[in-house]
């Protein structure tokens, strides 16, 4: 059961409600994600201006969805499998793609370097090694997509502990989570 109510009609106030109504424009709909962050009018702005920020960065939307995938993957996260899978079809991701990508792997090699780089920075919550960041780099990897790889994560993390810690229901279709990180 969500232990965090989603805002409904009428329950935000004005300045939530723009936020929820740009959403709403954006996407065509109001994710419950969106609707239970909006419970903290602070959090909500900072999930919208990253990821509004992040959006005109160098890294592309397919990308940044595949770096969406691995890292919800690894923190068990299943609202935002949910999502970023359903995204990702709009993306044209192809599924047996996105299953690859949420393991980390991708048939473009420099993709799959991102999407490596991501999953460690996970797995070792930040603390990478040289031979990581070396890696990532000899993929061709610029220092700003490094960053940006980075800063996905993080936004990625976020939207996964807020799903996980709130229960949100999910509102995409469900998407199983692999064996091995169950």
């Amino acid at each position: 059961m969500q232990r965090i109510p989603t805002l409904t009609a009428g329950q935000a106030d004005s300045a939530t409600q723009a936020l929820l109504d740009a959403v709403q424009a954006k996407l065509g709909l109001t994710p419950n994600l969106y609707r239970t962050v909006g419970q903290s009018p602070m959090a909500l702005a900072a999930l919208l201006g990253l990821g509004e920020t992040l959006s005109k960065g160098v890294l592309n939307a397919r990308v940044r969805e595949q770096i969406a995938l691995v890292v919800a993957e690894q923190n068990g996260c299943d609202y935002c499998l949910a999502a970023h899978t359903a995204i990702g079809g709009l993306l044209k991701l192809e599924v047996h793609e996105m299953e690859e990508n949420r393991e980390g792997r991708s048939a473009n090699a420099k993709t799959e370097a991102a999407l490596q780089f991501a999953r460690v920075l996970v797995q070792k919550r930040g603390t990478i090694s040289d031979a990581d960041m070396n890696q990532v780099r000899a993929a061709g990897h610029s220092d700003a997509e490094i960053g940006e790889i980075v800063a996905h994560v993080a936004l990625n993390t976020f939207t996964n502990y807020f799903n996980n810690a709130v229960q949100t229901d999910i509102d995409f279709p469900k998407v199983s989570r692999n064996q091995a990180n169950v």
